[in-house]
């Protein structure tokens, strides 16, 4: 609970009443590996901080996945759309490790937002950092080659070659296991 109090705390100074309430209304899960948090069909009702472990977020298309995004620790999980228009996901949200999360859910964080006007500035930073991340991701597979994603990947992530599949980094980069593989040589005899 210290790290999310201390992120939420970075953003903005909240009353001491405020986080007492965020802490009241947390709810704490030690989840293990491969534990879905989201599939189709289903309405994200919660949002998650990430204390310790890795998650993924992923869409099937034309019988692959095709994988969005990965969180850390510090990180916020969240299936924004679902989340937010209260509609059926479309895509998934799965542990990669054994995972502490914190959560709450879409009502519960409106009750923070309707009780306490300065959180509404926390909401507002978070939504923004993680829209501004979300822009950059599409530019980088508009913009940039294979390996510039990689190279800005690594920069941004330098421990996901330990902690992400190999699967699941090419689907990420949208490429093949093979190119990543050639990718990765290449960088080595730099």
């Amino acid at each position: 609970m210290d790290a999310l109090l201390a992120r939420l705390r970075a953003l903005y100074p909240l009353s001491d009443a405020c986080l007492a309430s965020i802490t009241e209304l947390m709810r704490r899960e030690e989840l293990p590996a491969r534990r879905a948090l989201l599939a189709p069909g289903q309405v994200a009702n919660r949002i998650y901080f990430v204390e310790s472990g890795l998650a993924r977020g992923y869409y099937l298309h034309e019988g692959r996945e095709a994988n969005t995004w990965f969180m850390r620790e510090g990180d916020f999980l969240i299936s924004i759309v679902s989340f937010l228009t209260r509609t059926v996901s479309q895509e998934f949200m799965e542990l990669l490790e054994d995972s502490v999360l914190y959560s709450v859910s879409y009502e519960q964080l409106q009750q923070l937002y309707r009780d306490f006007p300065e959180f509404n500035y926390v909401g507002r930073l978070l939504t923004e950092h993680y829209y501004v991340l979300s822009e950059q991701r599409t530019q980088q597979l508009r913009l940039l080659r294979a390996e510039q994603r990689y190279e800005q990947l690594v920069r941004a992530f330098p421990e996901v070659l330990q902690r992400v599949p190999l699967k699941h980094l090419a689907s990420y980069l949208g490429v093949t296991p093979e190119t990543i593989s050639r990718i990765r040589a290449q960088a080595g005899r730099r």
